[in-house]
């Protein structure tokens, strides 16, 4: 029987820590990898910007939202396998 045609089962996007660890990413590492879109298009008038400010937000938020996706993707991981051993 396949996880993921079981109803009961649990979602990756049900838990609060992969909600939790992508958008520490998502708020922490956009706006330094938007400047980096933004200037490698063209679309600035400096094409080496120097985004310090985005830089130091991205710096502490990176690796926490990594490892708190990464935490709510194993414990998904290990609920799932405990249900399905209790459903056989």
């Amino acid at each position: 029987m396949s996880p993921f045609g079981n109803a009961a089962s649990i979602r990756f996007r049900d838990s609060l820590l992969i909600r939790i660890g992508v958008a520490i990413l998502v708020l922490g590492s956009s706006p330094l990898f938007l400047i980096i879109l933004t200037a490698g298009l063209g679309l600035t008038r400096d094409p080496n910007p120097n985004p310090i400010g985005p830089g130091l937000l991205a710096f502490p938020t990176f690796w926490p939202g990594v490892i708190l996706t990464f935490a709510g993707v194993v414990s998904v991981r290990a609920a799932r396998k405990r249900q399905s051993g209790l459903q056989r």
